[in-house]
Order: structure tokens, then C-alpha cells, then sequence
């Protein structure tokens, strides 16, 4: 399958970041406490974490919120699902270089991703985790797909720079595509990707954001 990888630069912190949208994947400091703020605490967990529980996310990156996602699930002792799509997927050599800095806190788990690592899609599988990268544009990805999410996590780069991850239309997917009572959070409090958001039917909130971030936005399906 042809695919586009992802053109980084790396920051003097170790920080990597898209050339092609000119933004950073996460913030070296404090990336994992930024994920657990904004995708897990934004979407409820782990108190709503079961058995089987699903979790789909627009970007996968550099795979450090399925990270949190999994040694969270692992902790609770419940096995999770994932799904993530990507446009344009991370060469194996850099998921490595970016994710080593997590290595130390998570080690088992950065070595079996990056033993994995789904560079032109594919699947990762691990004790408590069944997860899938879709690779493509999500446009045209996520209609085709099957599943419905429990959780998403709207982790795109930003509406600024990456407009057509965050276009009505997709939201709409992402609504058709989430299970009854489910949710999402993400880091944006644009007001175009909220209304889109509460047109496809989600119940959305805006909360205070991680760090500098003064807001973002989680929902749930009505």
C-alpha cells in the first residue's frame, strides 16, 4: 500500500514536529499529563473503562495516547480496543526516537509498540490491547469503516493548520461512528469544530485546557 510518511523536525528538547503542518506532535515537558488531561480525564476515564472498551482517534501520531490509553487500561485491568487514523504515518525510526523519553515509565509497553509499529497500517496486539491504525486520508477512511467508538480522541494538528480533520462533514463520521451514550474530547475550543460537533448530535462542553490551553472540548453523543 502507498503511503505518505510523516516529514518531522526535531526540536533542540527532543520535541518532534510536522513540517508538513508546521506543529508539534506533543510537548516534551509534559506530553503524557496532557494526554491524560485532555483525552482521558476529557472523556471519563478510566471510571468508564469495561471490558472490550473502544476507543477510536483522528491521528494517531506518534501513538502516545494509545500509550496512556493502554497503561491506564492495563491498571484497571480491563483489556481495551483502539482504532486510529492517520493520514500520514510516522516512519518506524522516529516513533522510536519520539517515544523513548516515555520508555523509562512505560517500559514493556514503548517496546512493544515500537516492535509494532504500524508504519503502513496494521495492527498492534499486546496483553489488554487489540488496536488497529488505519492509514489514509480519514475523509475517506472513516465512512468505509465498521466500528463505533466508545471514546474518541479528536487529536489532529491544529484546525488552523490542518483544516480538513476538523470539517463538518467528518464530524458527522465521527457522531455515526460512536456508540450510543459515547464521547470525545479534544484540545480545541474553535468555535467552528464545537458547532460542528453539536450539530452531529453531541452534548458539548468546554473545559478548562492543560497548561497554557485555556479551553477545550469534550461531549457526549445525545
Amino acid at each position: 500500500m502507498h503511503h505518505h510518511p510523516a516529514r518531522l523536525a526535531w526540536r533542540d528538547n527532543g520535541t518532534p514536529v510536522s513540517t508538513r503542518f508546521d506543529d508539534p506532535y506533543f510537548s516534551l515537558e509534559n506530553g503524557l499529563a496532557e494526554t491524560r488531561h485532555t483525552f482521558l480525564a476529557g472523556n471519563g476515564l478510566p471510571e468508564r473503562l469495561r471490558e472490550g472498551f473502544h476507543v477510536a482517534e483522528l491521528g494517531f501520531g506518534t501513538g502516545l495516547n494509545l500509550l496512556a490509553l493502554w497503561h491506564m487500561a492495563r491498571a484497571a485491568g480491563v483489556a481495551v480496543r483502539y482504532t486510529g487514523f492517520e493520514a500520514f504515518p510516522m516512519a518506524a525510526e522516529d516513533a522510536a526516537r519520539a517515544l523513548e523519553p516515555f520508555a523509562p515509565a512505560f517500559p514493556d509497553l514503548v517496546a512493544a509498540l515500537a516492535a509494532q509499529w504500524p508504519e503502513g497500517g496494521g495492527t498492534i496486539t499486546a496483553p489488554g490491547l487489540s488496536a488497529e491504525v488505519i492509514v489514509g486520508d480519514a475523509r475517506a477512511t472513516l465512512p468505509a469503516w465498521q466500528g463505533r467508538a466508545d471514546a474518541w480522541f479528536l487529536d489532529g494538528f491544529s484546525p488552523a493548520k490542518n483544516p480538513e480533520l476538523w470539517e463538518a462533514s467528518l464530524m458527522a463520521e465521527v457522531a455515526r461512528h460512536t456508540a450510543p451514550g459515547g464521547s470525545f474530547a479534544t484540545y480545541t475550543a474553535a468555535g467552528h469544530v464545537r458547532r460542528a460537533l453539536a450539530e452531529a448530535g453531541f452534548a458539548v462542553a468546554r473545559q478548562p485546557g492543560y497548561g497554557r490551553k485555556r479551553h477545550m472540548s469534550t461531549g457526549t453523543l445525545a
